[in-house]
């Protein structure tokens, strides 16, 4: 028998640690070569790892939430296969004390999770929940806050097959749960504090009648007969913007805070701003200034499933140069969008619903939408901002002049 160390590899761009989001294994199973170990998270996505031996678990680097570094141990394994293993002597101190503590705390008694709160677990888990028609507030959590684990879920289905129902889920009262903010909602309150903290937002609110938009719309979508190709109201409002941001290029702009230098950028990376299972993601539209109408539209719906998924390219979830953000029919009045770091400005879009305004002197009913938006006042002054959506709005409420030219 000898000892093996699986140490956490590198993730890719320029990772130096990363969070331990869940574990499919725990201290004395016996895992299989290739087997999936668990899921680490970085900033741009959920990585499965899989163990590179056979043998034995005799400890973890941590519990989800936790950092590990990059080269440092992650599991260790009980081998009989000769594979060259570190020492014991080896080990951190600290990853000594933390096997030490797991060696004594294997039972964990499940946590009742709650019903009106947010379900904590894993993509992984989501995913396979979808595919068996799961409803995931029925599995109880033994993790940490109540996650629920790889383990959790299998018990579930194990208990349903045999037409029970887990006892934990049945004495569920109305008690507090303490969630650990870890992964992609820990990374989103990290970026909304910095953007905060970091960025005196000016935010610029305007009404804007889309009666003539969306009777194009309309237009257009019935001539394609997959539901699917049909055409919302982003890909017009993006192409507008593309349009406006060549004479507005101080708001493609994004700020390298380090080097104190602002980059201008000819290229319109659109940040399509997404809500997910697991919260909000903002994937990315690649040189969206290059795409007609409907190959714009297909890639907004390719994009935003992929993040929804989780099957979108670290690629696909950075560098944009600005964003649109939508809450479609729960849009509301208005709202004050953050800024997505390290742009200077994003567009929000709210709801559209039809109201009485005077036109020529007459009271008609039209169809009214507002555009809340919110800029980088260090970078981009008021009366740009305020000019930059005027620009935007001529072209909505005038649609044939977004394809002019």
């Amino acid at each position: 028998m000898s000892e093996y160390v699986f140490k956490l590899p590198d993730l890719g761009e320029g990772t130096v640690e990363s969070e331990i989001g869940e574990w499919n294994i725990k201290i004395g199973d016996h895992v299989a070569e290739e087997a999936i170990i668990g899921t680490m998270m970085t900033d741009k996505a959920a990585v499965e790892l899989s163990s590179p031996i056979s043998g034995r678990v005799l400890s973890l680097a941590g519990e989800p939430g936790d950092m590990v570094a990059v080269g440092a141990p992650l599991v260790v394994f009980e081998t009989d296969s000769g594979v060259v293993a570190a020492k014991p002597e080896e080990q951190p101190e600290a990853a000594v004390a933390l096997d030490n503590h797991l060696q004594g705390a294997q039972e964990i008694k499940p946590v009742p999770i709650v019903r009106n709160g947010k379900i904590v677990t894993s993509p992984a888990i989501r995913r396979r929940a979808k595919e068996a028609c799961v409803d995931l507030s029925s599995v109880p959590g033994s993790g940490t806050g109540g996650r629920i684990l790889g383990s959790d879920f299998d018990q579930f289905l194990r208990s349903r097959q045999a037409g029970k129902t887990p006892a934990s889920v049945m004495q569920a009262t109305a008690k507090t749960t303490e969630v650990k903010v870890i992964g992609l909602r820990r990374i989103i309150a990290e970026r909304m504090s910095e953007a905060n903290r970091e960025i005196p937002h000016f935010s610029y609110v305007e009404e804007i009648d889309i009666t003539e938009l969306e009777s194009l719309r309309q237009h257009l979508n019935s001539a394609k007969s997959e539901k699917s190709e049909r055409l919302t109201l982003l890909p017009f409002l993006g192409l507008a913007l593309i349009r406006a941001l060549r004479e507005f290029p101080q708001c493609n702009t994004t700020y390298d805070k380090d080097r104190n230098v602002l980059l201008r950028h000819e290229a319109v990376h659109l940040g399509i701003a997404t809500q997910t299972p697991d919260g909000l993601k903002v994937p990315v539209v690649k040189h969206a200034e290059r795409l007609s109408i409907d190959d714009f539209a297909a890639e907004i719906r390719r994009v935003s499933d992929a993040a929804r998924n989780n099957t979108a390219r670290k690629e696909e979830l950075g560098g944009s140069t600005i964003t649109i953000t939508s809450l479609g029919k729960l849009g509301g009045i208005a709202s004050t969008p953050v800024i997505n770091l390290p742009e200077v400005g994003i567009i929000g879009v709210n709801k559209a619903v039809e109201r009485p305004v005077v036109v020529n002197g007459q009271i008609t009913v039209r169809l009214m939408m507002n555009l809340s938006s919110s800029f980088d006042h260090r970078f981009v002054d008021g009366f740009d901002a305020a000019a930059m959506i005027q620009k935007i709005k001529g072209m909505l409420e005038h649609p044939a002049t977004i394809f002019v030219g």
